[in-house]
């Protein structure tokens, strides 16, 4: 069982405030990740977590114990460093079975457990080798190897994949998540990746400036974006926003073109739509252009003009027919897979609609 908790934690270098107020809770067997931009505090967070970094206020508990002021060895976690911080002069097998031998586990016992451990990853044929004569994503598994065999309460992954290459780094997210899944053991994961966010968690705590600015299931996040800036952070490529108004049957947006819009809402508003609901249709009297077309295997990434504004909309590589760069077409989209934000705040405004624009 490994439960974890954060009520109020802060974080504060002098008068700089790092991580602010943060009221978080990671369920048993949970897969979480924080994910933000760079200096938005979710380093921070996993390192008070594990003890590395004292906590200016709050506390955190884990089974319910509370933590705060106890050293990383006393906390039963086991965390998973970008750098992998292996042993050079020690075999795979040794540097797996390290922990035990720390505890004053009998060498024979210590080394039968490293060779079960090793055998699961996938490495059991690679024991003898030292850390320089393996690839990226085996030295990253021999990491997880150590802190397996700890048997710890919860996991703790600090942007583990960021130095492997691009085909690496999707080979060893799925078997980091199925190793996950198999051993059930609460997982916190940190990345600023957010399709790496999408493909691994649970649940995505989207982290900015330090605060939360949305926490929930990957398809909630994705589908709901909770203000302007989750909405362009999360989804690649990302969510189309233009800014203008509402009237309740028309959007105008401050470039100049205007939509029928059916909806309750008046006034400023910042209207957003992912580019895989954006249809693009060929019509020599249309007020848009074609830019750019990305072919990207059975898809294509479309960048459009429309009176000034960049719009993107995905397009199946089969439909794109006449779309090419200076096409003129008509921009569609349903109000139904629209997303309306508060013009001033950037947060969402509650409602959909349902009818087609054109």
């Amino acid at each position: 069982m490994g439960t974890v908790e954060l009520k109020g934690v802060t974080k504060s270098f002098g008068d700089t405030t790092i991580v602010e107020a943060l009221d978080l809770d990671f369920p048993d067997g949970s897969f979480t990740v924080l994910v933000g931009p760079s200096g938005c505090g979710k380093s921070t967070t996993l390192r008070m977590i594990a003890g590395l970094e004292s906590v200016s206020g709050g506390r955190i508990t884990i089974n319910d114990t509370d933590v705060t002021e106890r050293e990383p060895r006393d906390r039963n976690i086991a965390m998973v460093f970008q750098n992998y911080a292996l042993y050079p002069h020690l075999s795979v097998l040794e540097n797996i079975a390290f922990p035990l031998r720390a505890t004053k586990t009998p060498r024979e016992e210590a080394k039968a457990r490293g060779q079960e451990i090793a055998d699961s990853l996938g490495l059991g044929h690679l024991t003898h080798r030292k850390p320089k004569e393996l690839s990226g994503g085996q030295q990253q598994r021999v990491a997880i190897g150590r802190a397996i065999i700890r048997e710890p309460a919860v996991f703790l992954f600090d942007e583990p994949l960021s130095n492997l290459d691009a085909k690496l780094r999707v080979e060893t997210r799925s078997e980091l998540l199925d190793i996950q899944k198999r051993l059930g053991i609460t997982s916190i994961y940190v990345t600023h990746d957010q399709e790496e966010a999408m493909t691994l968690s649970d649940r995505m705590v989207v982290m900015r400036e330090g605060k939360i600015a949305q926490v929930g299931t990957p398809a909630e996040v994705y589908s709901r974006p909770a203000s302007v800036f989750v909405a362009t952070f999360v989804g690649s490529p990302k969510m189309n926003i233009i800014d203008g108004k509402l009237d309740g049957s028309t959007f105008t947006s401050q470039a100049g073109p205007a939509w029928p819009f059916a909806s309750g809402h008046n006034g400023e508003v910042s209207l957003g739509f992912r580019p895989e609901d954006v249809e693009l249709v060929p019509d020599p009297a249309g007020n848009a252009r074609v830019d750019l077309v990305e072919l990207l295997g059975p898809r294509a990434v479309v960048t459009v003009s429309i009176q000034g504004m960049k719009l993107v909309s995905v397009v199946e590589a089969a439909k794109l027919g006449q779309l090419e760069p200076g096409t003129a077409i008509r921009v569609e989209f349903s109000p139904a897979d629209a997303h309306i934000f508060d013009g001033q705040t950037g947060d969402r405004v509650p409602g959909n609609q349902s009818q087609k624009t054109g």
